[in-house]
């Protein structure tokens, strides 16, 4: 009768840590208006003139630190186990692809190849815990516009977020276990950072968003498709896992590109007032991410880390991503059979 297709789909990855394939990929992310939301032309130049011919070089020297001779870079290197421990588990009904929303390989392929195999279904599971139009909404655009081409156009379903999943909660918590939190001063959820201007947009009842205090604490009807508040929501299930008081860690954003104002605390600012207050480890969870990558094995583990031991502090300890966990298939075969 058939069998159902499962396309997950991740961020992307430059095809090598070349400076050339770096801006290839830098200059598709940058350029999609769910990612910059300028007009099309300021955002031409902004990335083409701007962040891709000076960004890219150094990036590339990044992904050089990061990239293994054999397995190429931790994200594509994760996301390719993830798809064929998540086939094995879902067995000879199921067809698993793999996209990356920018480069290789592209949503076109794998749809293609979900088609050819002349799949009944089609659920697609951006790896993306929370919902962000520059992440999920992106990834759910891009498909429809892909299929809307096609003739015969199978019954297709998307999943919009999971970030708490309890399946998912309990393995990031496993994770940290292994690091003894109890050991450490402090605990961060560094999560990737958003642009205030995008999660203002995603407040259809333009009431709630940084209108009301502490508008992301809970999670209420006015913020159910908030970035930041699926955020806090998720770090909240995380430490109510590990039995962690709310003074004994802190909810910040990472990775902001340009000047405008981004979800806060920025995890820099975090942890310079920790190490102000004499904190010597810090242990960090990154729980936005399903794979190790850039942000995480470098960004997190080295720059900060660094930045931590010249301010006074002594060690930060990254929480590996979920990765190969089996707990997290177990949590991916829940989103597709749901």
């Amino acid at each position: 009768m058939g069998k159902q297709g499962v396309l997950l789909v991740n961020l992307g990855t430059p095809d090598s840590p070349s400076t050339s394939d770096v801006r290839t990929y830098l200059d598709e992310f940058l350029m999609d208006g769910r990612v910059i939301d300028f007009p099309v032309a300021a955002r031409a130049l902004l990335v083409k003139g701007i962040i891709v011919p000076f960004r890219g070089p150094k990036s590339a020297k990044l992904y050089k630190e990061i990239w293994s001779d054999t397995t190429g870079s931790p994200l594509m290197h994760y996301s390719i186990i993830q798809k064929d421990m998540l086939q094995q588990r879902l067995g000879d009904d199921y067809h698993v692809e793999l996209a990356m929303r920018y480069q290789n390989p592209s949503i076109e392929s794998a749809l293609n190849k979900l088609k050819d195999a002349q799949v009944n279904s089609i659920k697609v599971i951006p790896l993306f815990p929370h919902y962000a139009s520059a992440t999920t909404g992106s990834v759910i655009e891009k498909v429809m516009e892909l299929v809307r081409k096609w003739q015969t156009i199978p019954n297709i379903s998307f999943i919009n977020s999971f970030h708490d999943n309890e399946i998912m909660i309990e393995a990031f918590a496993e994770s940290g276990k292994k690091h003894k939190p109890e050991t450490y001063d402090h605990i961060l959820f560094s999560f990737h950072g958003l642009p205030k201007r995008q999660l203002r947009k995603a407040d259809h009842s333009k009431q709630h968003c940084q209108k009301v205090e502490n508008c992301c604490s809970v999670m209420t009807e006015n913020n159910k498709f908030c970035y930041s508040a699926q955020c806090f929501d998720t770090a909240r299930l995380i430490a109510e896992k590990l039995g962690l008081p709310k003074e004994k860690y802190t909810v910040c954003f990472q990775s902001r590109l340009g000047k405008d104002p981004w979800a806060q605390p920025y995890t820099s600012v975090v942890l310079e007032e920790r190490a102000k207050l004499g904190d010597k480890r810090i242990l960090v969870f990154c729980p936005a991410f399903v794979a190790d990558c850039l942000e995480t094995v470098h960004e997190i583990a080295v720059e900060y880390a660094e930045e931590f031991e010249e301010m006074g502090g002594e060690h930060i300890q990254l929480v590996e991503s979920l990765n190969d966990n089996p707990k997290w298939i177990d949590a991916l075969e829940g989103l597709v059979k749901a």
